[in-house]
């Protein structure tokens, strides 16, 4: 893996990035469409605010990087792992992401609308009103996960796990249908499904 070299190695429209490590440097203007990673590293690298509409990622790693409020919409993710990293208000709407690890990230305010998660986990996450409405899932687990007031209206859901989640004042609940919810994290769950069938809880 060769160290990357600004600005030489910053995305460009339908430009790929090879076999190259990101350190502690800045891309938070970084502007393109159809870019691709491949083997790449980004350790503690500033991507907070990038434009990279439709960007692929394959085989990448992403360590204590600030990822918050970027704009990756449509963006292809394979092979991925983002672990300590700031995800505040970072959109990957219509995204699709296969065998990806999110570990010890905060992601709140995150979007994921209309993605297809694939195989993904969210592990020791903050993802607080995160975004997931209409997004497909398919063998994702949410382990340890912190999902207040995250919505999942229209989500669908095959072979999902929560385990260890606090899903206190989720929306959208009719979303989890077909999920597997832990017997220690369903009671986060009355309030919404009570909610959605009409019933009043009194104190």
């Amino acid at each position: 893996m060769t160290e990357a070299v600004l600005p030489r190695d910053e995305p460009v429209d339908d430009g790929a990035l090879l076999s190259l490590a990101y350190g502690a440097v800045e891309l938070s203007r970084a502007a393109a469409e159809n870019a691709e990673f491949e083997r790449c590293r980004f350790d503690r690298t500033v991507l907070a605010g990038s434009a990279l509409p439709r960007v692929r990622f394959s085989d990448v790693a992403f360590d204590g990087c600030d990822l918050a409020n970027v704009r990756w919409d449509d963006a292809q993710l394979a092979n991925v792992t983002v672990a300590q990293s700031r995800m505040t208000g970072a959109r990957l709407t219509e995204g699709w992401l296969r065998d990806v690890v999110v570990e010890g990230c905060r992601a709140n305010l995150a979007a994921f609308r209309f993605g297809r998660l694939q195989n993904v986990v969210f592990r020791d996450c903050d993802l607080s009103e995160a975004d997931f409405q209409n997004a497909g899932f398919k063998g994702v687990r949410f382990e340890g996960c912190r999902l207040v007031s995250a919505q999942f209206a229209h989500a669908t859901m095959d072979g999902v796990r929560f385990s260890g989640c606090d899903l206190f004042g989720v929306r959208g609940v009719e979303g989890f249908r077909g999920a597997v919810v832990s017997s220690a994290d369903a009671p986060g769950l009355v309030y919404a499904l009570a909610a959605a069938m009409g019933i009043a809880i009194e104190d």
